[in-house]
């Protein structure tokens, strides 16, 4: 699997490249095609960065990365 910097991370957000990608516990998931992530936002988080912090916030837990698939591992 590719790896990829969190600076190459940071222009897939949906604004600089066509992908939106997030990473998450070291994998880069490819979220371009969700409509939850239209723009590179998905309510108050941004595409192009590592949620793992994030998460443990959120309404959901980390099973939701299974519908996505993984396009890399992010350098850390």
């Amino acid at each position: 699997m590719k790896s990829y910097s969190k600076q190459q991370l940071a222009l897939r957000n949906g604004q600089d490249k066509p992908e939106i990608w997030v990473a998450y516990q070291g994998l880069i998931y490819d979220v371009t095609h969700s409509r939850l992530w239209k723009n590179g936002k998905h309510y108050e988080h941004w595409a192009g960065q590592d949620l793992t912090e994030e998460l443990k916030d959120a309404p959901h837990n980390a099973n939701v990365f299974l519908k996505f698939d993984p396009v890399g591992k992010l350098d850390q």
